[in-house]
């Protein structure tokens, strides 16, 4: 299989824990932001990315949007579940995944921006790396009041997901999509130490989550 991604992308992270928890081989081809449009959007309708490739008789050429690709695994391989079994479980950690990618991946998505334009810019100040954070900021309105509002979510986030400072999993007791959604959308936050002081219990978890998945950890945790 094939993994179309950015390599910097906490929603393709989210993707590559998928494949990794489901012991899939793949391989991953890291696109140019912008230019990457022009590779995907006649095939699958949408420039978004990650998309996944399977590049096996039978199956669909391209599946894109995070979500669609753990539907996707969990038909191919359905070993290792990751959705439960149980109803009420299961509708949990859908509307946890919905949840997350909607509203806190975009508020992580702010924060992390908005650090790695100020205090974070030593991480790469070369000057290509700046275009891009530019380019992100312009994009999406990152200013003073929509990080704000961001860091109120991620406070909200934060309330929700403290189960996980008592029980291993946010939704029965195996790992799933909540799980694995939660461990990559926040990931990008391991690189502020004010939520790694102030929410270790939480970075304890992704670690824990890409240990199991045997994806390399997140720039902060290595």
């Amino acid at each position: 299989m094939l993994l179309l991604q950015f390599s910097t992308s906490h929603y393709c992270r989210k993707a590559r824990l998928a494949l990794g928890y489901k012991g899939i081989v793949y391989r991953v081809k890291n696109l140019t932001p912008g230019f990457h449009a022009l590779q995907f959007k006649p095939k699958t309708g949408t420039t978004t990315v990650p998309v996944l490739c399977p590049e096996l008789p039978g199956q669909p050429e391209c599946i894109s949007d995070s979500s669609e690709i753990f539907r996707f695994l969990e038909e191919f391989s359905p070993d290792r579940r990751l959705f439960p079994l149980e109803a009420e479980q299961r509708l949990r950690a859908e509307w946890l995944e919905d949840w997350l990618d909607e509203s806190i991946g975009t508020a992580t998505r702010f924060v992390y921006y908005d650090y790695r334009a100020g205090a974070g810019k030593a991480i790469d100040p070369s000057l290509a790396s700046q275009m891009v954070i530019q380019i992100v900021r312009r994009q999406y309105n990152i200013n003073g009041t929509t990080v704000a509002l961001a860091k109120k979510r991620l406070a909200l986030a934060f309330r929700v997901l403290s189960v996980w400072q008592d029980q291993p999993y946010l939704c029965g007791d195996q790992l799933t999509i909540a799980d694995l959604t939660a461990a990559a959308l926040l990931s990008p936050l391991a690189l502020l130490l004010e939520y790694r002081e102030s929410v270790p219990w939480l970075f304890e978890r992704i670690k824990e989550i890409h240990l199991i998945c045997g994806e390399p950890l997140p720039p902060g945790l290595d």
